[in-house]
């Protein structure tokens, strides 16, 4: 029987952050420009995609536009400790959800503005699927958050197919994992292994 999804998107963030810390925390020190299963991005890639998306967050929370961030987040958010880079990132950004207490507030995206609900689970969406690529491209242990699986995919799974800029299109899997499925559902292969060093 499949677990139904428990809490908000909000709520679960922390845990979805935290997961990625302890995948972060696992890579070794070589594996850092391995691919991942995110076409074209390296494990650093990936680390420095949700870096740059964390950094954002507390200035499209008070509501900033993406206009008047600018691009003082482009060029390499990681710096020489990839790991460290993402907690303070990770760290303002919880602090700047758990001060979020509307949730149909609008931010500003790239594309317009869009509610704070949609917006977390975008956000959490991202931290979770993109735990597991860096998990699977450095060859060690996901940690995904159970609930926050759960959510993000009764979140995606209508839109599957859809034809989302965000996401490639599904593909087939047979694995009962959660985190495969929905890894699946965002276009990657469960199968995917980094090649051999």
């Amino acid at each position: 029987m499949t677990a139904q999804p428990t809490g908000s998107p909000i709520a679960l963030m922390p845990d979805a952050a935290a997961a990625v810390t302890a995948v972060a925390e696992q890579v070794p020190a070589g594996a850092w420009s391995r691919p991942s299963p995110c076409t074209e991005w390296t494990v650093a890639d990936v680390l420095a995609h949700l870096t740059r998306e964390h950094l954002w967050a507390p200035h499209l929370l008070r509501g900033e536009t993406v206009e008047q961030v600018g691009s003082r987040y482009e060029g390499d958010v990681l710096g020489d400790d990839p790991v460290a880079a993402w907690k303070r990132a990770a760290a303002g950004s919880m602090m700047a959800w758990g001060q979020a207490s509307d949730p149909e507030a609008e931010v500003s995206v790239s594309w317009g503005a869009i509610p704070v609900r949609e917006y977390a689970h975008q956000m959490l969406t991202d931290l979770t699927v993109h735990g597991w690529d860096i998990a699977r491209g450095a060859a060690v242990d996901p940690q995904a958050d159970a609930d926050a699986i759960e959510v993000a995919w009764a979140y995606q799974k209508p839109m599957a197919g859809g034809g989302s800029a965000l996401f490639a299109a599904p593909v087939a899997t047979d694995s009962s994992d959660r985190l495969d499925q929905l890894a699946a559902l965002l276009g990657r292969d469960p199968s995917w292994r980094p090649p051999l060093d």
